[in-house]
């Protein structure tokens, strides 16, 4: 009851009334003064915060979208570049075995063709050692047989005769090996 006594205004009467047509309409205008005050003052200036900071967000979007492409490009490159250093440590590496390949080769061979130059300088040195060695056995059996050949005959033949029957002698002995 008191609170229809504060809405309507009823002070002195506490029959219902039905329809107040003037509460009514001031209600209405004093509605619609504050509706245009709060679009004036309230709605317009927070529809522009609102749209500001949805602009905002859409460029920090739009931004983050950017920077995850580029990041993403960058990853790609990056991928890239490990693909092929990878390859060109790979290729290196077969550049160095086969390298080490082909030193080992020129190594061996050349080991080889040492040894084969030192086998024949030894056979050449020890034909040469024999010949050298049969040179002195001859000239020795020369020596003895002339002095064997001056003791048996008692007298002396010259020593060029004596030469030319032995080396004569030495070569039939050497033909009938």
């Amino acid at each position: 009851m008191f609170f229809d006594y504060l809405v309507l205004g009823a002070a002195e009467s506490h029959a219902p009334k039905f329809l107040n047509t003037g509460d009514i309409i001031a209600t209405l205008a004093v509605f619609i003064i504050l509706m245009l005050l709060l679009k004036k003052f309230a709605w317009g200036p927070l529809m522009g915060v609102m749209q500001e900071r949805e602009n905002l967000i859409a460029g920090e979007i739009e931004t983050a979208e950017k920077s995850r492409l580029e990041s993403q490009k960058l990853l790609e490159e990056q991928r890239n570049l490990l693909k092929e250093a990878r390859t060109q440590a790979q290729q290196i590496v077969e550049n160095a075995k086969k390298q080490g390949e082909v030193s080992r080769e020129d190594i061996i061979s050349n080991a080889r063709a040492e040894a084969g130059r030192m086998k024949e300088s030894a056979v050449q040195e020890i034909a040469n050692e024999r010949e050298q060695a049969l040179s002195a056995v001859r000239d020795e059996v020369v020596a003895l047989s002339m002095l064997a050949a001056s003791k048996v005959l008692g007298k002396e033949i010259s020593e060029e005769d004596n030469r030319q029957l032995i080396n004569e002698t030495i070569a039939k002995a050497g033909d009938g090996r």
